[in-house]
């Protein structure tokens, strides 16, 4: 269990976390910032699709519950959102948990459906498929498709689609929407998501970014991590010929391929577990601290 009974980090303990993880992160960015300078557009979509840019990432953030003393801690996050002084000390302030409330405890429900949920690992990565799908357009058009277009609509004519994760399906093309075993909203959200689904896991990134400081940032560069993961698994069994960019298919077009989806989707999900337990265990914390403020 996650505790946030506060703790005072002085200017040394502080600006170590804070050290190690800039480092962290400069390891993580420098060779996807390469890449993406060069077109790639796997590593792109973390910082396309995700709206936390690389300057922000690199700011770090202890958490709710964590107070920093010291000069250098008034000096750099003096003014920050969601901080207050207290004490000659910096914290995230109450008063913006409570402002975040009604956010902690919608992501709070949505982990914990997702995570009593048994996985899903029949869908083979075809949203990327659907998104193409009879369509007169591609989502990522400098790279062509690794079948041809007819090949590549044959394919999605012969799998079910079983699309669980809203922000793939509502970028189906119009015939391949009712294709899906079903169509999930925004509304029901709660109601689809599953610890299968690569997005699902993906966006626990997120789902850490958008409680901001709430959540600390190693846990959100590990959701980060996790995500960058995922995103090429995704895309090596997405339609796209990505060969120039030294990516092997997951041929999912034949039995070989959805066996190989399969084994690495499920190493996404048992990667993503305990991370998904983390940030619900944090949220539930926050939600229980909010309420007897």
């Amino acid at each position: 269990m996650f505790d946030l009974a506060e703790r005072v980090l002085d200017t040394a303990q502080w600006q170590a976390r804070a050290d190690a993880y800039r480092q962290r992160v400069e390891d993580f960015l420098a060779p996807r910032l390469r890449l993406i300078a060069a077109g790639d557009p796997v590593p792109k979509f973390l910082f396309s699709y995700y709206s936390l840019r690389p300057a922000q990432l690199r700011s770090w953030n202890p958490g709710f519950g964590v107070a920093l003393a010291g000069q250098v801690a008034l000096r750099d996050y003096r003014g920050r959102r969601g901080y207050a002084v207290h004490g000659g000390q910096v914290r995230v302030a109450a008063e913006y948990l409570r402002e975040r409330v009604d956010t902690v405890t919608f992501i709070a429900r949505l982990l914990r459906a997702t995570g009593e949920r048994q996985a899903q690992l029949n869908c083979f990565g075809l949203h990327e498929w659907a998104m193409v799908y009879r369509g007169d357009t591609l989502r990522h058009g400098h790279v062509p498709l690794r079948l041809g277009a007819t090949e590549t609509d044959a394919v999605v004519e012969s799998i079910p689609l079983r699309c669980t994760h809203f922000d793939a399906f509502r970028f189906f093309t119009p015939a391949a929407a009712p294709r899906n075993a079903g169509a999930p909203s925004r509304a029901t959200q709660i109601a689809w998501e599953q610890p299968g689904c690569l997005h699902a896991n993906m966006d626990l990134y997120k789902w850490c970014y958008k409680l901001g400081p709430l959540i600390d940032s190693e846990l959100l560069l590990a959701c980060l991590e996790l995500a960058a993961s995922a995103r090429e698994i995704d895309m090596r069994a997405s339609p796209y010929d990505l060969s120039d960019y030294g990516y092997a298919p997951i041929t999912i077009e034949n039995a070989a391929g959805r066996a190989e989806y399969v084994r690495c989707q499920s190493e996404i999900a048992r990667r993503a577990a305990p991370l998904r337990a983390a940030l619900l265990d944090r949220c539930e914390l926050l939600t229980e601290i909010a309420g007897c403020e």
